[in-house]
């Protein structure tokens, strides 16, 4: 019970840390006008807590048995820091083409439909994600890392820089980031994979170098664009765990 209520707690603090960083940034540098409490903040609240008490957990438990069963099995003898790096590197084209076979995979897609519902986007939408396609794309993510036996306490600082990133790119912010987006990503370039009808551009979150390398690097030409799908509707929490089982996707 003590545990339980130590997991509630932080996913609490967490959600507050947040919110003070990113409801400001949105407030100052708005890409869109929308409200804090825009439509379907409650289900994408639902989405944070979902991530933060149950599937975050399974899916560090799964990486932690995928480590002992397979740790190290491509382990190259260099220097750790060398090979940390490679492991990051080799992680972002991993989770590259696992996001494009999300996009063309119509199973995959059932899934990732949920993430590329969301017709508003600010940082807690970035949180909306079914737990299969998340726990997928940490897998995408975190297996060369594994393989080549890098420590997680090693990449751990990337990790944390990383999520916040990615919650950065989906924020409704407009920042003049210069360069850096071409490393980093920025929301422009993330919204735009978000945008109605597309889908088929930036599908690296935040290592946008890939899609320079790959050809899938697109500028949004335009500001004045729909987010969501089609097709989706909307639909709460329940529905959304429930459709990709049902062969709904977008």
């Amino acid at each position: 019970m003590r545990w339980a209520l130590s997991v509630a707690l932080a996913a609490l603090a967490s959600f507050g840390l947040l919110a003070a960083v990113f409801v400001p940034l949105e407030r100052l540098f708005p890409s869109r006008r929308q409200p804090i409490l825009r439509p379907a903040f409650a289900t994408d609240a639902l989405f944070f807590l979902g991530q933060y008490l149950a599937f975050n957990l399974l899916a560090i438990w799964l990486l932690s048995s995928l480590s002992r069963a397979i740790g190290g099995a491509l382990a190259p003898p260099a220097p750790r820091a060398l090979v940390a790096v490679a492991a990051v590197l080799a992680g972002d084209l991993c989770v590259y083409w696992f996001h494009r076979a999300c996009h063309a995979v119509p199973l995959l897609w059932r899934f990732h439909a949920v993430h590329h519902s969301s017709e508003q986007l600010d940082w807690l939408a970035a949180h909306r994600e079914h737990p299969v396609d998340g726990i997928l794309t940490q897998l995408a993510t975190n297996l060369p890392p594994i393989l080549l036996g890098v420590p997680p306490g090693l990449l751990a600082g990337v990790a944390v820089f990383r999520g916040m990133w990615a919650i950065f790119v989906h924020s409704n912010v407009r920042l003049p980031l210069g360069p850096l987006k071409l490393l980093f990503g920025a929301p422009e370039l993330h919204h735009w994979h978000h945008a109605r009808g597309r889908g088929g551009a930036n599908f690296a979150n935040v290592a946008p170098w890939v899609d320079l390398l790959f050809g899938t690097h697109e500028e949004p030409p335009t500001r004045d664009f729909e987010l969501g799908l089609a097709r989706a509707g909307k639909r709460g929490w329940v529905a959304s765990m429930i459709a990709p089982f049902r062969g709904r996707g977008g």
